[in-house]
């Protein structure tokens, strides 16, 4: 079995009137994501994370922020593409950690909701999903609460390498 291993990173800025969704869950707070799509950060980083250990770009190559089918579209959609798309390729996701930086909202009481969808838009189980979530302790402009950011680590499995 091959084993390849692809890391995600994302940012939005915070702004208001736009809900905020996060791992696909929509999260009660008075500023939402700023993006083409529903700007959830937590599911890019993990596509962002799937496409790079399958050596396949990134989000926007698949899903550019020019094309008007992706205006607000649900990053979950997005994610279980790239699901399909590496499962075409011979790969399974093996499990995927990240973690989510955000001064606001307190995000622990929805970490299982993101873990629960996470693990069905890439066809494994809860306990392949890890979510954490950190503040930067007030540093720069994550820590003024100005955005949210988010980091992930994917491990893609193939039982034939392509």
């Amino acid at each position: 079995m091959t084993m390849r291993i692809g890391v995600g990173y994302d940012v939005h800025p915070l702004v208001a009137g736009r809900p905020l969704v996060i791992g696909g869950v929509a999260i009660p707070f008075d500023r939402g994501l700023d993006g083409h799509s529903d700007a959830d950060v937590l599911l890019h980083a993990i596509a962002d994370a799937i496409l790079g250990a399958a050596a396949l770009g990134d989000l926007g190559r698949y899903f550019p922020n020019s094309d008007p089918r992706y205006r607000n579209v649900s990053s979950v959609r997005l994610l279980e593409a790239v699901a399909d798309l590496v499962g075409g390729q011979g790969y399974r996701v093996g499990n995927v950690d990240a973690v989510v930086i955000a001064e606001a909202p307190m995000l622990a009481p929805f970490v299982p909701g993101m873990r629960t969808t996470i693990g069905k838009a890439l066809r494994v189980s809860e306990s392949a999903v890890s979510v954490k979530a950190t503040t930067h302790e007030r540093l720069g402009s994550l820590g003024r609460g100005e955005g949210i950011a988010a980091q992930a680590v994917c491990l893609l499995e193939c039982a034939d390498a392509p």
